[in-house]
């Protein structure tokens, strides 16, 4: 109990890197240091940077061919970090399948080819090894479609600050370039897949963009709403905070899909995840539930807390409604709407760290300790 709470107090410590603090944070909360995961973290880090790098000679190829001359290329996303999580999953699991043999050093630079009758989906009794290879394989097409459909996002929505290139050329066709060689590639990948792989993942981006769909809906909703209209308030409650779901996740309990904007920031960010844990399944690798449901809370706590509390002035200024600007408009004041903002992400990441903990993923766990630490409320009005 003495370390316990030593380590509560120095994850308070802002002096520390926060990655310091999240692993103090989260033994403090849960009780659990596991040295081993945080070796793990450094070797999963190296793996998905080659898969990275892969992504980024596409794209600078691609990106040659259309401007005539060598480009240099780099996409700063955060996106990935649950296919890292996964990833990592399920290296710790094979590793204690096997006994503490060394299931990943065999595996050279890169990932083997995908193979259509590896991933028939009913596979039972995976070797360690081929859990760790067919994990590989769906991290790499994870990577690829999230990277794919952050683009698509960023085009969408005129947002080209995150594209780095080392030529002067216009943004947006340096985007419109860089999504497009990526999707041409997701697609071969997905042509060389069982059917069920590809229409699972569509399955996932329907289902999101059908949410997009409602974009303009929102954005009347909450521009009436500042105007007053009592209405429109009462319909942010029930269409956007508190809306029923027409297709429930299996992945969330009942109480979970009653958590403020569960349906919304589902559809929104977490079904992309939920999908990804169901490529991993579909290739005969057993994710845990309570895995599963940390990623997805995860993501949805991370994308409040970090994405729209931080855009919240930029959000609220271009009729953008979240679940900030959401609190804004339906909180009496800001003092109020803060609290509500910070109990919100608390109910997803506290919820994330437990399934984290029940799923024995510490990696998992200091990753939501992560997240949480990593916000910067004092940009909202009514901090303190």
């Amino acid at each position: 109990m003495v370390l316990k709470t030593g380590a509560g107090v120095l994850a308070d410590r802002p002096r520390l890197p926060t990655a310091v603090r999240s692993v103090l944070g989260y033994y403090a909360d849960s009780g659990v240091f596991d040295y081993a995961s945080l070796a793990l973290k450094s070797e999963i880090d190296d793996r998905t940077e080659r898969m990275m790098a892969d992504v980024y000679d596409r794209v600078e190829t691609a990106l040659e061919a259309e401007f005539g001359q060598p480009v240099s290329f780099k996409y700063d996303t955060k996106l990935i970090l649950p296919a890292q999580l996964t990833l990592g999953y399920v290296y710790r699991e094979a590793r204690r399948a096997a006994d503490g043999d060394p299931v990943t050093e065999e595996i050279a630079t890169g990932v083997p080819p995908v193979e259509s009758a590896a991933l028939s989906g009913d596979t039972p009794d995976l070797s360690p090894r081929e859990m760790v290879v067919r994990a590989e394989q769906m991290t790499r097409l994870s990577i690829e479609a999230l990277v794919d459909g952050d683009m698509r996002d960023a085009i969408n929505d005129d947002e080209f600050e995150d594209f780095e290139t080392d030529v002067d050329v216009d943004p947006r066709r340096v985007a419109e370039t860089a999504q497009a060689a990526l999707q041409s590639h997701l697609d071969g990948l997905l042509d060389e897949m069982p059917s069920i792989v590809a229409d699972a993942y569509q399955w996932a981006v329907d289902y999101s963009e059908a949410h997009q769909d409602r974009d303009e809906h929102f954005r009347a909703l909450l521009e009436a709403a500042e105007d007053g209209n009592e209405d429109a308030r009462e319909a942010i409650r029930e269409e956007y905070k508190f809306a029923d779901y027409e297709e429930e996740p299996a992945t969330l309990t009942d109480a979970e899909k009653d958590l403020p904007y569960s349906k919304t920031q589902y559809a929104r960010v977490g079904v992309i995840y939920d999908g990804m844990l169901d490529l991993y399944r579909l290739a005969g690798i057993d994710v845990d539930d309570d895995f599963a449901k940390a990623i997805v809370l995860a993501i949805i706590g991370a994308q409040v807390w970090l994405d729209d509390v931080d855009d919240y002035a930029d959000d609220r200024a271009e009729g953008q409604l979240t679940p900030v600007t959401a609190e804004y408009v339906l909180a009496p004041d800001d003092r109020a709407a803060y609290n509500r903002v910070v109990d919100v992400t608390e109910q997803y990441l506290d919820l994330a760290k437990a399934y984290a903990t029940d799923a024995d993923s510490p990696l998992t766990g200091i990753a939501v300790e992560y997240i949480y630490r990593s916000g910067d409320p004092s940009v909202l009005p009514g901090y303190h």
